[in-house]
């Protein structure tokens, strides 16, 4: 049952330059201790006819566009193509896929962004993983700590896997949508080409192409004809 949480079968490691940062892992959660300590590992083999290096262990692209206003905390790697829009909050240990947008206002902490993420609009992304060409909609967040304070777990039907971690936002697959004003509670995972109705409260585990419409009701996709 917990084969659909597996990296293999949310993510196109193809579309990140993040790849060996899963090495040896089965679930992509696992990867979350390791980002900051990757970061600075691979800053300091990127080309520096490609990236320069600003601040303390920050690489940007030279054709990423960053705003004057956004703020960029490191460890990070901003890359190619990608466009950090104004007052965006990187707080640090994340990753900015090639040709990725953080939006206006967006803040994200402890973080992979596969290439092509879009979270372009009031977003709060933190403890998680989007895949290729994810998109979170306006004011969509991530929660990524349990109000008690208890480790967050992962429900798959009557199911529960340990993560073992204090602090867990959401795994996105590739081709995810979430709708605008959503909130992803602590432990939840979306398998890819899935789509997350407006205003959503979603928990747990959301299986591939499928339509999340509320807790409770969710449809699978019908087969374009």
């Amino acid at each position: 049952m917990f084969e659909n949480l597996t990296i293999k079968n949310l993510y196109d490691l193809n579309e990140t330059i993040a790849k060996d940062l899963f090495d040896g892992l089965t679930y992509p959660w696992e990867a979350l201790p390791k980002i900051s300590e990757f970061i600075v590992k691979l800053g300091n083999t990127l080309p520096a006819d490609e990236y320069d290096k600003v601040g303390d262990n920050v690489w940007i692209a030279k054709d990423a566009k960053v705003f004057s206003s956004a703020y960029i905390n490191g460890p990070a790697i901003i890359g190619k193509g990608a466009e950090v829009r104004h007052c965006a909050f990187i707080r640090g240990n994340a990753i900015v896929g090639e040709g990725a947008v953080v939006g206006n206002s967006t803040e994200l902490k402890n973080v992979v962004l596969f290439n092509k993420v879009q979270v372009p609009h009031y977003n709060y992304v933190g403890d998680s993983i989007l895949g290729f060409k994810s998109h979170m909609g306006a004011g969509s967040i991530t929660s990524n700590v349990k109000s008690d304070k208890t480790l967050v777990d992962i429900t798959v039907g009557e199911e529960r896997i340990h993560t073992g971690l204090k602090k867990f936002g959401a795994m996105l697959g590739d081709n995810v949508e979430v709708g605008c004003n959503s909130v992803l509670n602590p432990g939840t995972v979306i398998g890819r080409c899935s789509n997350v109705y407006p205003t959503s409260m979603v928990r747990g585990f959301i299986p591939e192409k499928s339509i999340y419409k509320k807790q409770g009701e969710v449809v699978l996709k019908r087969p374009v004809e």
